[in-house]
């Protein structure tokens, strides 16, 4: 395999064309990042832990996921509220943060998934692939470089959105930098007893591994594993743990049936996070026109 210098100075690409539909192999190169961050953990065993630790864990872990779950996932994905230009930058800003690929590779990737489940050309399908292909390898592939514009032309007239997508290594340095520093800002260290390394293993490293994992296995496992609510012609699967982890995600036969809806678990007991989250923002008038459920949906759930 032979590298190219440009494909680590020069952004991802940005394409109209057609992606192929099989044959897309693992460029082994770029395993390196996510490889040495989950090496990176080792770090924890050689510094002091304290229960701030966890606190910060947490907080960083969940403010990420959220902008994953609500803006990457239910806002540029599908639509299913609106919002301000400039919270609609903060919210892609974050969820890049969790170095997950820009907003609208997110974005553009997944309708292709919705378009294709479990189909020959739904390239990351426990179906169709292995299962260690479906949660991991598939975005290393050269399939997975470029962002498909074709499938995003409500998003590229927006040039923030273009500039974070292009340079999404920006939001992870800086959250990861500021994880650090925060621990090297003397009052919180004298309070939390946290030193830099610290607050950067467990405000960066740790939470940012668990994401990854988090966020993939709603397209590997709610897709082997979990109830099928309702006949969406694939495999989706709505799974209760992973629907806690990932705020709302595992229900995720419910959004493969009405991906529209601003909400998830559709019905009592189906914890939706993501969703309580949006609510309390829409108090503030800072998301708007939440797409509900209908009540037709409902009742196809109540018919089968």
């Amino acid at each position: 395999m032979s590298f190219s210098i440009s494909k680590w100075v020069c952004p991802p690409p940005e394409t109209f064309s057609e992606p192929a539909t099989s044959g897309a192999k693992v460029e082994w190169f770029r395993c390196v990042p996510y490889i040495i961050i989950h090496g990176l953990v080792l770090l924890a065993f050689f510094h002091p832990f304290v229960w701030p630790c966890l606190i910060l864990c947490l907080a960083s872990y969940s403010i990420r996921m959220f902008a994953i779950t609500a803006f990457y996932h239910r806002y540029f994905s599908h639509r299913a509220f609106k919002t301000s230009r400039a919270f609609q930058f903060i919210g892609g800003f974050i969820g890049c943060a969790s170095a997950q690929r820009g907003p609208l590779w997110w974005a553009a990737h997944h309708r292709r998934h919705h378009r294709h489940s479990d189909t020959d050309k739904d390239m990351h399908s426990p179906k169709t692939n292995s299962l260690f292909w479906s949660h991991t390898l598939w975005f290393m592939t050269d399939y997975a470089v470029p962002t498909f514009l074709k499938e995003i032309p409500d998003w590229v007239k927006f040039p923030e959105l273009r500039f974070i997508n292009r340079y999404d290594w920006i939001p992870v340095v800086i959250w990861g930098g500021f994880s650090y520093l925060l621990g090297e800002w003397a009052w919180f260290s004298t309070v939390t007893g946290m030193t830099g390394m610290m607050t950067f293993i467990w405000g960066f490293i740790v939470p940012t591994i668990i994401l990854y994992h988090a966020t993939f296995a709603v397209n590997s496992l709610t897709h082997l594993w979990g109830k099928k609510r309702f006949d969406t012609g694939d495999e989706s699967r709505n799974n209760s743990w992973v629907a806690l982890f990932t705020f709302g995600e595992g229900w995720h036969n419910n959004h493969h049936f009405f991906p529209g809806s601003a909400r998830q678990g559709f019905f009592r007991g189906e914890l939706d996070i993501t969703y309580i989250c949006l609510r309390l923002l829409s108090i503030f008038g800072l998301v708007r026109d939440l797409r509900p459920v209908p009540d037709w949906v409902k009742k196809k759930a109540l018919d089968q």
